[in-house]
Order: structure tokens, then sequence, then C-alpha cells
């Protein structure tokens, strides 16, 4: 509290936490990448959605008038939950307001639309989410850090890693090969490296991934429907698609197909720079609960820093 910042969760109605957390300040309350409270429930001044992947629980708070989105993290929700958006949004780079609070927005390059938010208190504290991050440069300075650790256990071999352009490139060049990637934001960064390593004809693609693409990404080159030639497919679709060379784009090690190293996260390395960058006070681990954020609060502590990860949070609402 000597920042003027308490994170909370919420008790759903089977008295479990509810995903990830909210942050009280003032006389506010943010929900930071969580379902939407039931009516009955306390009320946030809005839902800070980051981006429209499933486990950021933007399903559920798209449907409130409290939400807060990019426009292109809102577009994601509607094409792939077929529900309408229902609250507010802001083109990445601009600054909104929510009940009279200013928040600043900033890309983190983890999917198309990704973004940050940074606001501050009456007692000047500079509180910053990042969601996701593949990329910190256009990250503020705060003072208190609500950051991700996908990959943030310095103990874990594949928690380090770089990602494997050349291997890309390489299956690239046979012309027939098809990539398994999640048709949101890993899908369109595989369609963003063939035309940037200069491919510029057809791609298959499934359809969900198709829809995502051509409605988020203006320089996409020409399509068609998967074939025996390039494509990007989900990996759960990878078995339809003839043809022996199948790799699936992922930062993980347990898929049946070939893997290429591609991942839309930043590392332990990274993520131990992005620290650096911001140059919080206090840090808050939110995101994924359990071992992983723990191990990165552990870690920080060890190193003098004044981190707790999501399973630390003793005061909950309900």
């Amino acid at each position: 509290m000597d920042l003027g910042v308490e994170s909370v969760r919420r008790v759903n109605g089977r008295g479990r936490p509810s995903p990830h957390l909210s942050v009280k300040f003032d006389s506010h309350i943010f929900s930071i990448d969580t379902s939407r409270s039931p009516q009955r429930s306390f009320q946030p001044d809005a839902y800070l959605i980051t981006h429209a992947h499933s486990d950021h629980y933007g399903k559920s708070a798209m449907l409130s008038e409290r939400g807060i989105a990019s426009e292109e993290t809102a577009r994601a929700l509607e094409i792939r939950y077929g529900k309408k958006y229902k609250g507010r949004t802001f083109k990445v780079g601009e600054k909104i307001e929510a009940n009279g609070v200013e928040i600043a927005t900033f890309a983190t390059g983890h999917t198309i639309g990704s973004a940050a938010f940074l606001w501050k208190n009456e007692v000047g504290t500079r509180t910053l989410v990042t969601g996701d991050v593949k990329d910190y440069r256009a990250l503020p300075k705060c003072d208190f850090l609500i950051s991700e650790a996908n990959y943030g256990d310095p103990y874990d071999k594949n928690c380090i890693f770089d990602d494997d352009l050349l291997g890309f490139s390489e299956a690239l060049e046979t012309r027939a090969a098809t990539f398994g990637a999640y048709a949101f934001g890993k899908a369109q960064r595989a369609v963003a490296l063939i035309r940037a390593m200069g491919y510029k004809g057809e791609i298959g693609m499934d359809a969900q991934s198709l829809a995502l693409t051509e409605a988020l990404m203006a320089d996409r080159g020409p399509f068609a429907e998967v074939s025996d030639g390039l494509n990007v497919v989900t990996p759960w679709n990878l078995s339809k698609v003839k043809g022996r060379n199948k790799y699936v784009l992922t930062g993980r090690n347990d898929y049946y197909y070939p893997t290429i190293r591609l991942s839309d996260h930043l590392d332990f390395r990274g993520l131990m720079k992005m620290i650096e960058h911001v140059n919080p006070q206090e840090i808050l681990v939110y995101h994924p609960g359990g071992q992983m954020s723990n191990m990165l609060a552990q870690h920080l502590q060890q190193q003098g820093m004044k981190a707790t990860a999501l399973d630390g949070i003793e005061k909950f609402l309900p």
C-alpha cells in the first residue's frame, strides 16, 4: 500500500478465485485480463483487455460496456467468438479515459493490437500492465509493474531461447511446407514472415486463420484453400493436410510434429531486460498463475527486488 495500489482477486460463484486480478487505487478498481463480474458482485471501473487470447478472458469481458481493448483486439474477439464487442476501443499508442482516469497505451508486439496500459494514481504511482510481451522497447518507466512470466523460470533450459528464423526460412524454401500456428497471433506472424522472406504466392489457410488474417493485416498477399503447397493452419488441422513437410511454430516441445522455435513471448533473458528497462519499485507477476510465476517472483526476490506472484495475493472480493 506504500504506492497507493492494492492487488485483489474476486471469488466466483463456486467459491474459487476468478482469473487473474483487479487493482484498487484511490476510489477506483481496474480488472486486468479477467472474466466479467456477475451483476451481484462488485463492478470495476474498467476491464482492461490486453489481447484476444483465450487465457486472458476477453471472451467474457468483451460483453461488458466497461471493456477496454484496442480496435484490433476487439475485432479479433468478435471473429473468434461470434459475439458483438460491447466495450470501448482505442488505437494502440492513444490515451483513453476510464471514469476520470487517463490511461496511456503501448504496443507489446505479442499479437496484432496487443497493448500495455499505464496510469497514475493520486500519489503519482505509475502502474504498468503489460499483458504478454514480445517487444518491450515501447514500454515506459513505471513504479508498479504487473507483467507476464510465460518463460520466467531461470532454471528451465526451455525458457532461454532465440527464435529459429533460419529453420523457418529453410522450411519455406520447399514451397510445400505446412506450418501449424494458432489462428490468432502466430498465424499472422507466420504470414508476415513468409512475405518478408520474399514469397509472393498463394498461402493456404483454414477458415478462422484466414478470417483473422484478412481482418487484421493490410499487406497480406494472396490466399487460397489449403492444398499440397504452402499452408498455415491451426496445429490440430495438420493431420488433415496432405504432404510430409509439417511443422508446429511454437516455443513448446510437446507436439507430435516437428517444431520450429517461434515464440510470441520474451524468453527469460528478455523478461529480465524488460524489467530493467521499465525499472519498477515493485513487481507483480500475474500470468500464468502457478509455478512459472512463482519461480520468476522468487528469482526477482533473490535479486533484491520487491516481487510477488498471483498466488501471493491475499485480498479477495466477493
